[in-house]
């Protein structure tokens, strides 16, 4: 198979389109009006760490079921004048009531029960507070305005109000205070308000972080999870800070490749990367190579499923998972010729549901499990739309790498009393079965596993590039793919976000894009794979991914995703 099989019919080389380009700065999110805000604020002499506010905020507004200040995330912070990438961790954790018995299949994915504490705003207040220049009214500006004014809708944003109106119509806060009432989704072009929500941001854009968690809106926060029998109180709320972490490293073909440390699982990364640093030839657009990729996932997975959960509770040996010798041995086990057998994706394995390979990752991985538990109807059945990514960086030189959440689409489906606010339902991913040993067992205070895996390369000491993606446990494989494609392939940002991706899911089936050529994947299955050609040529399900690139000439090249509504500007 050529290496350049994949060539769209565009101007712009591999790439649907051109990558944005700019001297003084760069924003890149999965919506334009977000990108819009950040790149604004840039504009308005700020920094990447105001403008990654301003962006995130605004998501918020035009994203309302991928993220907000309900939810949770986690965020790289190049810091240029310290020289240094620090990890942000904002994933919140369970509430001082969450046991296992607290839980059922549907109570953890939806309801009261599900958020962990948010984190969200006590993360971007951190950062904003220990770097930003502007002030708190100036970053949530443009968040606010489209909260209180309106954002016409993407035929995105209409095809989620409506795949998720059973759940927005089931809790008479989330009608009133986010639906207003209407007996119908709002369709493509239709202008969306939510002046509660505007309240909420403008409150917190007043009183920063106390407001959030102990004042007006965590006092009604409380009072609706109480009520509503939660498992978060308001001592949980008050207690929650963020935490400054140092990321893990590795090196992959000269370029140090930054991940955040557990509970992120963007070890799954780093450990893949160390068992490819062992073939010497991985070229673009070939059997082998997509074979070797695969099979290298398939190894780290087995780690990640193994060891990884909350630090505070368990012992993940990562020293000894990254380390050149593990990578070794882990590396003998491919076979060129023979695909291996593909484990489960969640702990563990033998009580995960069975069924097309999409939602026994997505569902519970109890014992009370099984397939009837996540079909469409059931309580615990997947709700599209829960994750987004975004990367801002400024003539300074810093850069500002976030992926955040709120879980399922909508989160927990339930809207703080008149807030406007959506918690997230992160429970969602911890295991409930209290006879488990899974180390992602609930428990309270926890921090769940968090797929969630922002990343930043460096080449000689100096930026390189920014790019993550959500995508459930498919963070870690998309991710990996695109650092490949940038690396191996020579790909720009745009390109390398732009060419077709796989994603393994269970039981043993790797999902391709419709891009990939038939002949490509007859080769692959004559292997032993079992892989399923997606029905899009471009397809969500494989991500959402958004990245910055420093040039070699000091400029900046952002890229967006067209599977989603992303957009990339520079200035």
């Amino acid at each position: 198979m050529p290496a350049d099989f994949f060539q769209p019919d565009t101007t712009h080389g591999r790439s649907s389109r051109a990558p944005a380009a700019g001297r003084r700065g760069m924003a890149a999110s999965a919506h334009p009006y977000a990108t819009l805000a950040g790149l604004d604020v840039l504009k308005d002499g700020g920094n990447a760490f105001d403008a990654a506010v301003a962006v995130a905020s605004t998501l918020n507004v035009v994203e309302p079921y991928m993220s907000g200040v309900g939810g949770i995330g986690i965020a790289l912070v190049y810091v240029a004048k310290e020289n240094r990438t620090r990890v942000l961790n904002f994933s919140g954790r369970a509430g001082s009531k969450a046991t296992p018995d607290r839980f059922t299949e549907e109570s953890k994915t939806t309801g009261a029960r599900s958020p962990l504490v948010p984190g969200n705003v006590a993360g971007w207040l951190e950062m904003h507070g220990k770097y930003g220049k502007l002030p708190r009214k100036r970053v949530f500006r443009d968040a606010v305005d489209y909260a209180e004014n309106g954002a016409p809708l993407t035929p995105f944003n209409a095809e989620m109000l409506k795949m998720n109106w059973a759940l927005l119509t089931r809790f008479e806060s989330t009608k009133k205070s986010f639906l207003g009432g209407a007996r119908k989704p709002a369709p493509a072009g239709a202008l969306f308000k939510q002046r509660d929500l505007a309240a909420s941001l403008s409150a917190i854009a007043e009183g920063g972080a106390k407001e959030f968690y102990t004042g007006g809106i965590g006092k009604k926060i409380s009072r609706t999870l109480k009520e509503m029998d939660g498992v978060i109180t308001a001592d949980d709320l008050a207690a929650y800070k963020p935490e400054w972490q140092e990321p893990l490293t590795c090196n992959y073909r000269g370029f140090e490749v930054r991940v955040p440390p557990p509970n992120s699982s963007g070890f799954q990364i780093s450990e893949t990367l160390n068992i490819l640093n062992g073939f010497k030839n991985l070229e673009y657009g070939t059997a082998d190579t997509l074979h070797t990729l695969m099979e290298a996932v398939k190894l780290a997975v087995e780690d990640r499923v193994k060891y990884s959960g909350d630090p505070d509770f368990v012992d993940i040996p990562v020293k000894r998972l990254l380390s050149a010798t593990h990578a070794e041995s882990l590396r003998k086990k491919i076979s060129m010729a023979k695909a291996r057998t593909q484990a489960k994706q969640r702990y563990p394995r033998e009580h995960l549901a069975a069924g097309d390979g999409t939602e026994g990752e997505r569902g519970s991985s109890s014992a009370s499990g099984t397939a009837a538990d996540f079909g469409p109807g059931a309580p615990g059945w997947w709700r599209d739309g829960l994750t987004t990514h975004f990367a801002v960086a400024d003539s300074d030189g810093n850069v500002v790498t976030v992926t955040q959440t709120l879980g399922n689409g909508y989160g927990s489906g339930v809207v703080m009393a008149d807030t406007g606010i959506f918690l997230n339902n992160m429970s969602l991913w911890f295991d409930i079965d209290a006879k488990t040993p899974s180390p992602n067992l609930v428990a309270p205070n926890k921090r769940v596993d968090f797929c969630v895996a922002p990343c930043q390369l460096f080449k000689d000491g100096e930026f390189a590039l920014s790019i993550g993606t959500p995508g459930s446990y498919g963070i870690l494989q998309t991710t990996l793919q695109m650092i490949h494609h940038y690396v191996d392939a020579g790909m720009n940002v745009q390109e390398a976000i732009d060419a077709p991706r796989f994603r393994l899911h269970e039981p043993g089936v790797q999902n391709f894009e419709g891009r990939f050529p038939q002949e490509f994947i007859n080769q692959l299955n004559a292997r032993g794979h079992t892989i399923k050609r997606l029905p899009q040529d471009w397809s969500r399900a494989v991500g959402g991914a958004h990245g910055i690139q420093r040039t070699e000439h000091g400029t900046y090249l952002g890229g967006a995703d067209p599977r989603r509504d992303g957009v990339a500007l520079g200035f």
